[in-house]
């Protein structure tokens, strides 16, 4: 036990170990957090960077709180895998920790647990510390699981939670040193932003994707990463007897990634009845590999009904389709959505003769990878026509490389409006 602690401390050490660990734009919010009581969860896929995020979260501790009483431990690692459904096995290594490393119990200890839902009833793990200990936890997970019914009933109240994702296109440049804060940085480093775009646009933000040149690799890391997912999260958790079956539906959905989700098709194309595509959908959907939108409508429950669209959860994934060429429209259209998903309250498109990419709250988006022609104007236009015939909300068209306006619909550049939308 005491190798395992070891290896995953290696700020008792070395307080400086965690110094080239690349800084992510929710580690303010993050570091805010620290001062509650309340436990900290952060929560995306596999391999976005919350361990990273994490670790940079304990550089900032050490700064005033002794290394000894920050403790780190992923959950992932082997010796634990024969324990995960005993949730006492915790206290186990909890009490390891206090015996090895003898910390100052006068005062705080900050407990960072590394996919925490490993371990099944972790929760009641943690309630029984949470009152009575002085105990700071910062829990990770990769599965929607820390969001459910069962989580929040048992730690009502007491969970700050931050979606950890991959990189945005602000942490993109940052990665790439390309300076962009202002708008003389902007203009000054255009050629470099927009060369940056074409390759966000393509390969998405994992950092272990971007930080590899050969598109080869890329692509077999992105099936890794996916394949993890898949294999290590979705098929052991829900019993999945032919993994191959799944595998082939992501590789069907990110084909049609972007467009609305036909069960009976895909039914047809891989063999699976639509009902287990719908359950798979949402398994992929509960472990961030993919995301749903639905058709706007007055009525909740006829929007709720209503066909959806399916969008993936990093760009990168669209190179694993079964399709032979990326289709540039789907990346810029995934990339918007993906844009979108926090700061608006609810993203959904419209169907009503017309079709609109985006509805976010007063904004209505439209995504056109060209508009060069005065018979692309026109088509949209007749869009936002066709559904704001009062005109009460705002008309954006995001393209590839246009800005400017027309009539009332404000035209941006996907570089221009991935880097003006509000980030966390």
């Amino acid at each position: 036990m005491e190798s395992i602690l070891l290896e995953d401390n290696k700020h008792w050490n070395d307080t400086r170990a965690y110094d080239g660990f690349i800084g992510r734009k929710v580690l303010g919010k993050a570091i805010s957090y620290l001062s509650t009581k309340q436990v900290i969860a952060l929560i995306g896929a596999r391999r976005v960077g919350k361990s990273t995020l994490a670790k940079l979260m304990i550089k900032e501790l050490l700064k005033t709180v002794n290394a000894e009483n920050i403790f780190f431990i992923n959950l992932e690692k082997p010796e634990f895998i024969p324990y995960k459904k005993d949730a006492s096995y915790l206290n186990e290594i909890f009490d390891s920790y206090l015996k090895f490393i003898n910390p100052n119990i006068e005062q705080k200890i900050y407990f960072f647990i590394d996919e925490i839902q490993i371990f099944q009833g972790w929760e009641l793990f943690i309630k029984s510390k949470y009152e009575n200990s002085n105990i700071k936890f910062i829990i990770t997970g990769s599965n929607s699981s820390l969001l459910t019914s069962d989580f929040a009933t048992t730690l009502t109240g007491r969970v700050l939670k931050l979606f950890v994702e991959s990189f945005s296109f602000s942490e993109f440049l940052n990665y790439k040193n390309i300076p962009h804060s202002s708008k003389l940085e902007r203009i000054t480093n255009e050629i470099q932003i927009s060369r940056a775009k074409d390759e966000y646009l393509k390969w998405g933000g994992y950092h272990d994707v971007i930080s590899v040149e050969n598109e080869s690799v890329k692509k077999d890391i992105l099936k890794n990463i996916a394949e993890d997912i898949i294999l290590k999260d979705i098929v052991p958790k829900h019993n999945i007897i032919n993994s191959s079956q799944i595998k082939d539906l992501f590789h069907y959905v990110v084909s049609n990634a972007t467009t609305t989700l036909n069960y009976t098709t895909l039914s047809r194309k891989i063999e699976i009845d639509a009902k287990t595509i719908k359950e798979y959908i949402k398994y992929f959907e509960d472990n961030f590999l993919v995301s749903t939108i639905s058709s706007y409508h007055t009525k909740i429950t006829q929007q709720i009904k209503s066909a959806k669209k399916l969008y993936i959860s990093d760009n990168g994934f669209l190179n694993l389709g079964v399709r032979r060429s990326l289709d540039n429209g789907a990346n810029l259209e995934n990339i918007v959505f993906l844009a979108l998903k926090q700061p608006c309250k609810e993203v959904v498109y419209i169907k009503e003769n017309y079709e609109i990419d985006f509805k976010c709250e007063d904004e209505l988006i439209q995504v056109s990878y060209k508009m060069d022609s005065e018979k692309t104007k026109k088509r949209e236009l007749r869009v936002f026509a066709n559904f704001d015939k009062e005109k009460r909300y705002k008309h954006k068209i995001i393209t590839y490389d246009k800005s400017g306006s027309f009539e009332n619909i404000q035209m941006i550049k996907i570089e221009d409006f991935l880097l003006d939308l509000l980030e966390v």
